[in-house]
């Protein structure tokens, strides 16, 4: 991402070692050692590490932690196994080693966030949490990532104009150069991914970027994650439980707001997303509607999973009066 420590992976570096991506988020129960992820990925533990690094903006071990962390958390609010079983289940050796981990985290023991339970009632959402955490979660560093992949030839969108429901959500807002659209995605959903899993908040849908307000310099834009509604998020724990060194304060909650909007979905890089934009916004002016807000990119495919840009979709929704 420019102007990131993760500036500069290419294509050919983040296929390399996807895999073991792909194999630390598989293996998050047994604790893959380097080596197993190294030789999974035919590089030596020395070139996975510093790779890995660069990509996903920290080491194997931070990654395969975090991941562990965040499964546990999710299985405490949504499983009645013991707090020991879902501590081996996830990884851990023992019931301590979970308890220390989970503190440092989330600033509380397991014990103490599982007695306080969800935010809201969200039963219905429970299923929905746990699949955002395994499957979202180990891929939140890496949504609108620039892979300096080479344009195409242009491409035709289908666009429809339809009814969204109103959703409920926790942004940050970001005040960025066009340079660093990708470091502040990169930085901002991960931070909000621990805050609402810190509070409390069932997590649902795909992540998004909201583009607020477009300049000739800056833009305003709006990461974001859907979470289970409508309920209103507690106030912040402070900035000493959040291991990111970023104000709690700064993730608030709003809604993605329903009624009619113009919609497209978007496949391949995010470098050439400009275009789909670019078709709705005429699309729109041909049609003589009238925009009724900031439009936002959902994105549909996890990039860790599917590591060819030409696989990835991302849905781009637009409001209209």
């Amino acid at each position: 991402m420019s102007g990131h420590k993760n500036a500069g992976r290419g294509r050919a570096s983040f296929t390399r070692v996807q895999p073991g991506l792909a194999l630390a988020a598989a293996g998050v129960d047994s604790d893959l050692p380097l080596s197993a992820l190294a030789a999974g990925v035919g590089l030596s533990r020395f070139h996975l590490h510093r790779l890995f690094a660069r990509i996903a903006g920290e080491t194997p071990k931070q990654y395969t932690l975090r991941l562990r962390i965040s499964r546990g958390a999710a299985l405490l609010l949504t499983s009645k196994s013991s707090i020991l079983d879902i501590a081996l289940s996830c990884g851990f050796k023992s019931h301590e080693a979970f308890t220390r981990a989970f503190r440092r985290r989330f600033g509380m023991s397991p014990s103490a966030y599982r007695r306080r339970g969800f935010a809201a009632d969200i039963a219905s959402a429970a299923a929905a949490h746990v699949a955002f955490v395994r499957n979202v979660g180990p891929c939140l560093h890496f949504f609108h990532m620039d892979l300096d992949t080479p344009r195409g030839s242009d491409v035709t969108y289908s666009i429809v104009k339809k009814d969204l429901v109103p959703q409920t959500v926790l942004v940050v807002r970001r005040r960025v150069r066009r340079a660093d659209i990708a470091a502040a995605i990169g930085g901002a959903l991960p931070h909000i991914f621990q805050y609402a899993q810190q509070h409390g908040l069932a997590l649902t849908g795909h992540p998004f970027t909201r583009y607020v307000e477009v300049g000739p310099g800056l833009l305003t834009i709006e990461p974001g994650i859907r979470v289970s509604g409508p309920q209103q998020a507690p106030p912040s724990l402070g900035a000493a439980a959040d291991p990111t060194g970023a104000a709690p304060s700064d993730v608030v909650q709003d809604t993605l707001p329903g009624g009619p909007a113009v919609v497209t979905l978007h496949a391949g890089p995010y470098e050439t997303l400009s275009d789909a934009y670019a078709a709705v916004e005429t699309w729109i002016e041909s049609h003589g509607l009238q925009s009724a807000g900031a439009p936002w990119e959902s994105y549909i495919t996890d990039p860790a999973e599917h590591p060819d840009p030409k696989d990835w979709k991302t849905e781009i929704a637009w409001p209209v009066k």
